[in-house]
């Protein structure tokens, strides 16, 4: 019988005791199966194997027909940045604290990787953004983001003053510490601590979530995903201004620049067990209440 995948790529947290023994697990019952497994460089030295196949992140994209991502959400964002750019599956196992992005326990874990491995599975595109920088009309920096990217001051509780355009038409103006515009999969994670809707996966939709706006009407608003949303910084504003994508990557931002957010045309390709109910990750990760009868 063929095998669904050939080439696995393992990618995990670096120098974490629990993200280190799942991927040792991993790599062994894998290799016994005859995989041939690639071991990203940056966890590599943790892994007490030898001859093992060593490839940077953007390698294992290029090579692998799946990559298992051993960590938390915050690692998972960083990994499913680069991986969206190739088509490779991702499974997510989480070494983290809540997990919304990574599936699998690390310690009921063989079992439905094996379901996973024989074809027994479910497929999810995910969306991401990217987020562009024009000064003067020039791009000056790019990145994007799989959840969100946030326009924010450079020190805590400074108020900026810009104004927001849809598909060229003028929306609002605002003074806050900033503003979310966030993705489907980030709209559980910044977006709502912020008070941000919830957009079930599968939406083609970006949410505008302002930050401590100086009035008391302004309030989230979900668009289109395909729009195109410009932010104009006014003059006024103080120079350490930046672009926050997904928490990681820093785009600096002056009085004036424009910032220009939509959909990327890369998306992320999520590898799901055949069990897997968005819903049920939002009861139990959120503490929903379950059923009545």
């Amino acid at each position: 019988m063929s095998k669904i995948f050939n080439t696995i790529g393992l990618i995990g947290k670096p120098n974490h005791e629990g993200a280190s023994a799942t991927i040792t697990a991993l790599y062994q019952f894998l290799t016994e199966q005859k995989y041939k497994v690639l071991i990203e460089s940056s966890v590599a030295p943790s892994i007490d194997i030898d001859e093992l196949a060593v490839n940077t992140l953007m390698e294992i994209g290029e090579q692998a027909d799946l990559a298992i991502v051993v960590g938390g959400d915050g690692y998972m964002l960083g990994a499913a940045r680069v991986l969206s750019c190739y088509d490779v599956g991702v499974i997510g196992v989480n070494r983290g604290n809540l997990g919304f992005l990574t599936d699998l326990s690390p310690d009921e874990l063989l079992e439905p990787l094996q379901e996973i491995l024989q074809g027994k599975s479910r497929c999810e595109q995910r969306f991401i953004i990217e987020a562009e920088v024009y000064r003067h009309g020039k791009l000056k920096s790019s990145n994007s983001a799989v959840n969100e990217a946030v326009l924010h001051a450079g020190k805590v509780a400074s108020m900026i003053e810009f104004e927001v355009y849809i598909d060229g038409s003028f929306m609002f103006s605002q003074r806050s510490d900033g503003l979310i515009v966030s993705t489907p999969t980030g709209s559980t994670a910044y977006s709502m601590s912020a008070g941000g809707p919830i957009l079930t996966p599968n939406l083609n939709a970006l949410s505008l979530v302002p930050m401590f706006p100086h009035t008391l009407t302004s309030r989230p608003i979900v668009v289109d995903g395909n729009s195109e949303i410009k932010l104009v910084l006014a003059n006024e504003n103080y120079e350490n201004l930046q672009v926050s994508c997904d928490g990681h990557v820093i785009l600096a931002v002056m009085p004036g620049d424009e910032v220009i957010i939509r959909k990327s045309a890369y998306t992320l390709r999520l590898i799901h067990p055949l069990d897997h109910d968005y819903f049920n990750v939002l009861r139990s990760k959120l503490g929903w209440g379950n059923k009545l009868y």
